[in-house]
């Protein structure tokens, strides 16, 4: 296919349905520019997950409907055909990424468990105390807490790779670090951050000079460009199907023949086998299925099958044109933008951007965002050292897929600068302290919110009211924003003070740095403030949020914490 059509692929996934022609409308005909959408459904979160197209779900459905049968492990019909699906996924695995043989294709959950299955085998046999791991600081945790354990476990020693100003792991500072005590070299082809693609064929070729092992991340690269293992040459690949447009629970670990036949089994059971006796030691199956115990999700790989193929019928190259006109069009309205801060030089290599808004936390533009139907992520998208690295406690992620349009990147833009342009930042630390007279206030109570919320239709709406709320938190002074007080399980900074009188009745005050959480909190604070510790152990929380059609606030997700606050709050009641 010589040219993308870029409708013709948004076709394809079934949830997206035919949002981009009432944004494509909206923004020929609306004055407002960032009036709302109605129904807008804007997905901008693809280095999380990738949607999925309808040949995976069909693919899916079908194998249970009209071939369900276990592989490799019968003799009847249906148990044929559901294996030689099977295994034909797997060569078309291989044949994706170049690999020599379908021996060096293990299927695993994820690139999550294929971490922990290398380091959990040949790595266990390869280290003595003092020898020395390599991983960037811009690692996705997969990549950083197996080896971590590692470490410890052998005393090796982890070295850490810094990154230069674009972004890119420190080839000079590579270098450096590496030496014939380097038996570990861990990065990512792409940061799932920063989206620049790492030089990893030099830093494989340094890594093979001294006999090091190099352990390659490919979750952000195989959806966005050609990967080839053997040119690589690499010692093992790793990525995940859900984020190239397949399923979830499936990922491949790519290791090369002769490291997989020196490693021992990970995992012991059925189909990892060849004989097992306790007269006799058990032999092990060959490659690849030593590594595969226990039944797989059959229907997950013959489904990822489909999405190698669905990526084949559009080609990378086009795929990365398209992606490549979305990666320049949304840098430069974002870099247009007052207040919006990047953290490297230059656009990034895959549609990735992570940025800051100034004066605006990261969760409060996140939940803004999600009122106006765009999905985007905040946090620190499971790289905690990077953050730490760059001097921040999160930031926010735009990651575009090739079915995304140039209209959405303008609905997102439109929506984000109403935003900056029209929140009132009140975040002025109140100095009296709120404990000493919380009871004698006049405190809205849950029946007082739910009057606000019940005729309050569309999230949009709702989530203007919490943010409308946040400036009724009387905020808490320094002295009380403690340890003791910090509520942990809140990805923003959240504390929580309680007081009881005489009659054993409980007042509550708690602030946070998140606007969004602010406003929770009032809601939260109203269905337990003045009641016994009885009464808020009793409270169903779950009923009062359905009430308020919140349900999607209260979760324990790192965005917002809301039963994390609940917990803590029946905690000390509970204590008393």
């Amino acid at each position: 296919m010589n040219s993308f059509d870029v409708e013709k692929f948004r076709q394809q996934f079934p949830l997206l349905g035919n949002n981009s022609q009432s944004i494509k409308r909206h923004a020929h005909e609306q004055t407002n520019p960032t009036q709302e959408v109605s129904n807008a459904f804007v997905y901008l979160d693809n280095g999380a997950t990738t949607q999925k197209p309808n040949c995976v779900i069909d693919s899916h459905q079908t194998f249970y409907q009209e071939y369900n049968a276990n592989v490799h492990r019968a003799s009847h019909v249906l148990s044929a055909k559901a294996t030689a699906a099977f295994e034909q996924a797997r060569d078309n695995v291989k044949d994706y990424i170049n690999a020599k043989s379908i021996k060096e294709i293990i299927w695993t959950k994820g690139a999550t468990e294929g971490f922990n299955l290398i380091a959990n085998t040949l790595a266990h046999h390869i280290l003595s105390p003092g020898d020395e791991i390599i991983i960037s600081v811009s690692e996705h945790h997969a990549n950083i807490v197996p080896w971590q354990l590692l470490a410890k476990q052998s005393s090796a020693i982890i070295k850490v790779l810094g990154l230069d100003e674009d972004g890119r792991i420190d080839l000079n500072g590579f270098e450096k670090l590496i030496n014939n005590k380097t038996k570990i070299v861990c990065c990512a082809q792409v940061s799932n951050v920063l989206g620049k693609v790492n030089p990893i064929e030099a830093i494989i070729a340094q890594a093979k000079a001294v006999g090091a092992i190099t352990i390659i991340d490919g979750a952000q690269a195989v959806a966005h460009f050609p990967v080839d293992v053997q040119a690589l040459d690499c010692d093992f690949y790793l990525f995940s199907a859900h984020k190239m447009y397949g399923p979830t629970g499936v990922g491949v670990l790519y290791g090369k023949q002769a490291l997989l036949e020196s490693m021992p089994p990970y995992q012991a059971g059925g189909e990892m086998i060849k004989k097992v006796s306790f007269n006799q030691p058990t032999i092990f199956a060959d490659l690849p299925f030593k590594f595969e115990a226990g039944t797989p999700n059959i229907a997950g790989v013959i489904a990822f099958a489909q999405a190698i193929q669905f990526i084949k019928q559009f080609s990378h190259s086009a795929i990365m044109k398209h992606e490549g006109v979305l990666i320049q069009h949304c840098s430069r309205a974002l870099a247009q933008m007052p207040n919006i801060n990047f953290f490297v030089n230059n656009v990034p290599d895959i549609p990735v951007l992570a940025f800051t808004v100034e004066g605006h936390h990261n969760h409060d533009i996140a939940s803004a965002l999600d009122s106006f139907g765009i999905a985007i992520r905040s946090g620190h998208h499971c790289a905690m050292p990077l953050m730490e690295y760059l001097s921040l406690s999160g930031c926010l992620r735009v990651s575009m897929a090739a079915y995304n349009t140039i209209e959405e990147i303008d609905y997102f833009i439109a929506c984000l600068e109403k935003i900056i342009t029209g929140v009132d930042r009140n975040i002025v630390v109140n100095d009296v302290s709120a404990k000493k007279n919380l009871q004698q206030r006049r405190q809205l109570n849950s029946d007082d919110i739910i009057k606000q919320f019940i005729h309050i239709a569309g999230w949009h709406n709702r989530h203007r009211e919490i943010m409308l709320l946040s400036k009724k938190l009387r905020r808490l002074t320094n002295s009380d924003r403690s340890e003791q007080a910090l509520i942990h399980g809140c990805e923003s900074l959240a504390w929580l003070v309680a007081t009881q009188d005489e009659d054993k009745i409980f007042y509550f005050q708690a602030d946070s740095d998140a606007r969004i959480i602010r406003g929770l909190l009032v809601i939260v604070l109203a269905a337990f403030n003045g009641k016994t510790a009885g009464q808020i152990q009793n409270f169903d929380i779950e009923e009062y949020f359905a009430t308020l059609g919140l349900m999607q606030q209260l979760s324990p997700s790192r965005g917002n914490g809301v039963l994390a606050i609940v917990e803590k709050i029946k905690a000390l009641t509970l204590t008393e």
